[in-house]
């Protein structure tokens, strides 16, 4: 009697314990869009930010019906467009300091705005990312800039939706800041008891993705990255193809890049490709 006491016991506690399991692998799958994205709801400020004097607020129509804002510069002759495709928190209008020295130099430059991000309808995806992406990309084609013209810039969760744009169109180059390698990864890395490739409906697979890039890559990544450890950086720049080269910052973190050279790193890199519409270009 005393046996099958026990035995009860610890079948009881069993099924305590799977019943939390599955409560909290159920909690998870349910949540996990707001982990992954985190929008800002603005509204935008173009008139007070500090490239008031360079951008345009731009509406941008997506093939699912969605007009999305966006704030664009156009290229001072000889000069490049970059696409800054941003992160999952905030809105384009927080990268304002970030995109102001490329301004200053001359660089065309388009700020990706995301549905649910800044006031834009809609709700953020994977595959809603790329659409806006692709709308973003043809709007530009509709103003005349050609794809070789085009430097696609990703930050963070904006390396992945760069990427993928890099595999479908031909674009000048490809910088990605602080990139991951998929969410499957950074999500064992976080819950390694409750990250299964069937949980995660947004997997932004970067790591399969990269080595079909034919365009020359520049990656900055910090060592002290919390929220996207370097090593996926490294394992995404592994797999890319030539041309490639990487700026790893022992000092820097996630979100403080700038503040370690990071802009003068890219605007080196960009310097040293070659003009559009050359061979190597």
């Amino acid at each position: 009697m005393r046996g099958k006491g026990i035995l009860g016991s610890v079948l009881s506690v069993l099924i305590a314990v799977g019943a939390m399991y599955l409560t909290v692998l159920g909690y998870l799958w349910v949540t996990q869009r707001s982990h992954v994205f985190r929008p800002g709801i603005g509204p935008l400020d173009l008139i007070n930010s500090t490239v008031a004097s360079y951008m345009s607020e731009e509406t941008i129509r997506t093939t699912d019906g969605l007009a999305l804002t966006a704030w664009y510069a156009q290229a001072q002759p000889g000069q490049r467009t970059i696409v800054y495709i941003h992160g999952n928190a905030g809105t384009l209008g927080d990268r304002h300091g970030r995109v102001q020295p490329y301004l200053e130099r001359g660089f065309g430059l388009l700020l990706v705005g995301y549905r649910g991000y800044g006031g834009n309808p809609g709700e953020p995806t994977e595959t809603g990312l790329y659409e806006d992406g692709r709308a973003h990309l043809d709007w530009l084609a509709q103003q005349g800039v050609k794809d070789d013209q085009l430097v696609l810039y990703g930050e963070s969760l904006g390396a992945a939706v760069a990427t993928q744009m890099a595999i479908e169109r031909r674009v000048g180059a490809l910088v990605l800041e602080a990139p991951f390698a998929s969410i499957l990864l950074s999500a064992r890395a976080r819950f390694p008891m409750f990250a299964f490739d069937w949980l995660i409906k947004d997997k932004f697979a970067n790591i399969e993705k990269i080595d079909k890039v034919n365009a020359p890559l520049f990656v900055i990544h910090g060592a002290r990255d919390w929220v996207t450890p370097q090593r996926f950086g490294r394992m995404v720049f592994e797999r890319a193809r030539e041309p490639k080269s990487a700026l790893w910052l022992e000092e820097a973190g996630h979100n403080n890049l700038v503040q370690f050279g990071m802009i003068e790193a890219v605007m080196r890199f960009l310097d040293g490709l070659p003009p559009p519409g050359s061979k190597g270009s």
